[in-house]
């Protein structure tokens, strides 16, 4: 996984271009850890042994276990947002950019299935992190909610209800057709999911009078 910018993580920062590539590929070696093992099961030790590094190197950039991963839950969520942003880019039209935000989600959880058990077990090793990778999904949703019912797009109190409902929504279609089992394209699940928000979201026509 390629490191995004537009976040601060926990962690100190490295200096050149070798550290970088050290520093994330601890973090790549942590999501492994952790998302087959779990928090507790995982030790700076096989994270290390898996990066490749010295233990002395994990020193260098986190202090803790729980440092990295608090690190690792921020990272990932900002990919989860990267790789949805990427898909949005283009899209006309509310329920269009829903359908491309989730085609993008279930294609990042295909190929990062560790993300789930990561943020489920983010809520008892660092609770802050896990509200915060919810609330800030919610927010973006939100966003292109409230926008899409400014321009007239779809019902008018369309908000921040709506966005948990529709988030909730991709995080379970995520699990059931990219981790659990793939026996639907992407294509297809966005496509009916797409439908579904599309009646239910639709803009009300006035009461006759």
């Amino acid at each position: 996984m390629a490191q995004t910018a537009d976040h601060e993580e926990p962690g100190r920062t490295p200096r050149t271009a070798r550290g970088e590539r050290t520093k994330q590929a601890l973090l790549d070696a942590a999501a492994i850890e952790f998302g087959e093992k779990g928090f507790h099961e995982t030790s700076i030790t096989t994270i290390t042994n898996r990066a490749g590094t010295a233990l002395g190197s994990f020193y260098t950039y986190f202090e803790s276990k729980e440092e990295i991963f608090r690190a690792l839950v921020q990272f990932m969520s900002a990919e989860v947002a990267r790789a949805a942003g990427g898909a949005l880019e283009g899209e006309r039209g509310v329920f269009q950019r829903e359908q491309a935000a989730l085609r993008s989600f279930l294609a990042f959880a295909a190929e990062h299935g560790e993300v789930y058990r990561i943020i489920d077990e983010a809520e008892f090793v660092d609770p802050a992190a896990w509200r915060s990778h919810y609330e800030k999904t919610a927010a973006r949703i939100c966003k292109r909610l409230e926008d899409a019912a400014e321009a007239g797009e779809i019902r008018e109190d369309a908000g921040e209800l709506h966005a948990w409902a529709l988030m909730g929504m991709n995080v379970f279609l995520g699990l059931r057709y990219a981790v659990w089992d793939r026996d639907r394209q992407p294509a297809d699940v966005a496509e009916a999911a797409r439908d579904l928000i599309e009646n239910g979201l639709r803009r009300r026509k006035p009461a006759d009078s």
